[in-house]
């Protein structure tokens, strides 16, 4: 199963390794990575692959929450189908 995960805010260092560690803590695979900074601002968005996660997409969606509270960012991850109704117009 696959998952969309997103990521923004104030540009710092360090946030691609944070979110890499806590994927790769976690066996979710990153099939996909596109980030940018935007003047001050930071935002990606990852397509990865939780088949083999040892935390169900649930768990994973609230542990994202608090590490972005952490980190001082915002980071959701959703089940590729929803976000891709929701973004289709």
């Amino acid at each position: 199963m696959r998952a969309v995960l997103t990521v923004v805010g104030k540009d710092k260092t360090g946030i691609i390794s944070t979110i890499s560690t806590f994927l790769a803590e976690r066996n979710v695979n990153i099939l996909d990575i596109s980030q940018t900074i935007l003047q001050d601002y930071f935002a990606m968005i990852m397509l990865v692959d939780v088949s083999k996660s040892t935390i169900a997409l649930a768990g994973l969606s609230e542990e994202c929450s608090v590490l972005g509270n952490q980190i001082g960012m915002s980071v959701h991850v959703q089940h590729e189908e929803i976000f891709n109704a929701m973004h289709n117009v």
